[in-house]
């Protein structure tokens, strides 16, 4: 069963939150979330119905997409398993999404604003025209699922720098031309991994070079922020925040 609670400010406003609840739960204790979740001073709760929506043309749901992960959704699953108390094995799972009203109402023109405001590789963007004042968003579970098997491929690096960098900044090519998404990964880390597979006497596989991105890229390891800046030699992180931890740790003793 898949419930629906909106969190809207009292007053008008432009966005709610909104909680998509996988599970069966009674009406009493939906209500018992959507009172945690929300502050009575200034907010209102709806469960499995729309709040009421004035002189607005549009809504637009940004939620994640599937296999991304939703760290309020994970939050509140862990708040309401303690406030139900829910067991450990119980199937309770909590897909979070803000929606934001729109006064336009031509839907391309609202397609294109909506591009502002999420980023589509870790984001989907729903639109529903609101009617009546109120408005009927799909109850969607961003779940992962997996129609076919997709094969290793093996993606040569034997090419020219300019393709090594579109690899490095847009991803890997897939078979119909398009681009996996971005590795993070600049022109001297590329060389260096082709190197390596050059000695190896083979091209890396696909899973082998996604691997390398998320241990290398500057979004996964923070090259800058632990390399050496000016004269700070060990880096912002080992110098200030390593560095301050092992002190308060000794200042603190083993106990």
């Amino acid at each position: 069963m898949i419930s629906r609670i909106y969190i809207a400010p009292k007053k008008v406003s432009t966005k709610a939150d909104s909680y998509l609840i996988d599970s069966k739960l009674s009406k009493k204790e939906l209500i018992k979330l959507a009172e945690m979740l929300t502050n009575p001073t200034l907010e209102d709760y709806f469960i499995n119905e729309s709040p009421k929506i004035n002189n607005y043309q549009c809504a637009i749901e940004i939620g994640f997409l599937p296999g991304v992960t939703d760290n309020v959704g994970h939050t509140v699953k862990e708040i309401a398993t303690d406030l139900l108390h829910l067991k450990k094995d119980f199937n309770f799972n909590v897909y979070t999404s803000k929606i934001f009203f729109i006064k336009e109402k031509e839907i391309e023109k609202v397609r294109e604003y909506s591009l502002t405001l999420y980023n589509p590789l870790i984001e989907r963007a729903n639109i529903v025209p609101i009617k009546s004042n109120k408005i009927n968003l799909p109850n969607e579970i961003p779940k992962v699922i997996l129609k076919k098997k997709k094969p290793v491929i093996s993606v040569s690096l034997d090419v020219e720098d300019a393709e090594l960098i579109e690899i490095g900044e847009k991803g890997i090519k897939n078979e119909d031309g398009s681009r996996r998404g971005p590795l993070a990964l600049d022109l001297s880390s590329m060389k260096v991994i082709k190197e390596y597979f050059s000695k190896l006497k083979r091209n890396p596989t696909d899973i082998e070079l996604e691997s390398l991105a998320q241990t290398w890229s500057e979004h996964c390891k923070h090259t800058i922020f632990a390399n050496p800046i000016d004269d700070i030699k060990d880096g912002l992180y080992k110098t200030y925040i390593k560095g301050a931890t092992n002190l308060i740790r000794k200042q603190k003793g083993k106990d």
